[in-house]
């Protein structure tokens, strides 16, 4: 019975730390997503009546420690982040000059806090 027990409590330990490092980064893509949201709605350029023009390539950058931790999931951040200002320029009848792309680096500088958000509208190259 007390291994039992002491299995319980090792796998409740395991469970709650996994959680606790899965919801902090959660938390983190949800405000870089409005942050990259808000970045297409201020930045807005109105064409005409039907259409708006919002930046289509971001550079998210981050801290050199906070980048080195995503190295090496930062293609299926970039490719999430992506998809979701997609999303929200679908929703608000946007339009995009080139494909979107979305970039992380490191910061050149130490006066990064979490990140620093920059964004232009890249036409297609042909």
């Amino acid at each position: 019975m007390r291994f039992l027990a002491g299995l319980e409590h090792t796998m409740e330990r395991w469970s709650t730390t996994v959680w606790q490092s899965l919801v902090p980064r959660q938390r983190k893509q949800a405000e870089v997503v409005g942050i990259l949201r808000r970045e297409c709605d201020d930045r807005a350029l109105i064409l005409d009546r039907r259409r708006t023009l919002v930046p289509n390539t971001f550079v998210i950058e981050l801290p050199p420690e906070s980048h080195r931790q995503l190295t090496d999931d930062s293609a299926q951040v970039a490719g999430h982040l992506a998809a979701q200002v997609r999303r929200h320029a679908a929703e608000q009848g946007y339009t995009f000059a080139g494909p979107v792309a979305v970039h992380l680096a490191p910061a050149d500088d130490a006066s990064v806090g979490r990140f620093r958000i920059r964004s232009h509208i890249s036409p297609l190259h042909r």
